[in-house]
């Protein structure tokens, strides 16, 4: 009986083991991308976990598992801000509470999503994961807009596109604005849209 619990023993041992050596290659994959670097080798999350090579292909077999895995951690940070309620009032005042939220969510996803933008080409999972945010962005902001505004297909587009991860990407790193002057070009366009005949 002896040897059947320590059996046992080793076995829990392995699989805790195994488990917090996959938490450890997801979390230096997280930090890798977060520093800057948008393609990290399976050295480099090696060395940043501390684990062996081997370990991190015994672990992830193929990249999109690992994508898949940093996508739900990325998710269930982001869920909150994106989720929470828009205060009540008239649409300026939701508008500019979606963009403030919009602007956090986007910083946090930023370095994630510019690595995705290297690696989508072959990853069928990056692909979806990207048509679904832009989904969930799209029903977020029809949910937000006033009826007027909803049903008018053009202005409609349009508003998307300005609230979009991509317009944001191209304030902030092409045209090189700060958060502040990216959250009010945003707000200009968008509002100037509302407003038109």
């Amino acid at each position: 009986m002896a040897r059947a619990d320590e059996i046992e023993e080793k076995k829990d041992g392995r699989v805790l083991r195994g488990q917090e050596n996959r938490r450890r290659i997801v979390e230096a994959m997280l930090r890798l991308v977060r520093k800057g670097n948008i393609s990290p080798s399976a050295e480099d999350v090696s060395a940043e976990a501390d684990v062996g090579l081997r370990t991190v292909f015994r672990h992830f077999d193929d990249m999109d598992s690992l994508y898949r895995e940093i996508s739900e951690v990325m998710l269930s940070e982001i869920a909150p801000i994106a989720g929470a309620p828009l205060p009540e009032g008239d649409w300026p005042v939701r508008l500019s509470a979606m963009v403030d939220r919009r602007s956090v969510v986007f910083e946090k996803i930023m370095p994630f999503m510019v690595a995705a933008d290297v690696h989508k080409h072959r990853s069928a999972f990056l692909r979806e994961d990207h048509a679904m945010l832009a989904r969930v962005q799209r029903a977020m902001l029809r949910d937000a807009l006033p009826p007027t505004l909803r049903e008018e297909g053009t202005r409609l587009e349009a508003i998307d596109l300005l609230m979009s991860f991509e317009s944001w990407r191209r304030l902030r790193q092409d045209q090189g604005l700060s958060i502040a002057q990216a959250k009010k070009t945003v707000l200009f366009a968008v509002n100037a849209l509302g407003e038109a005949d």
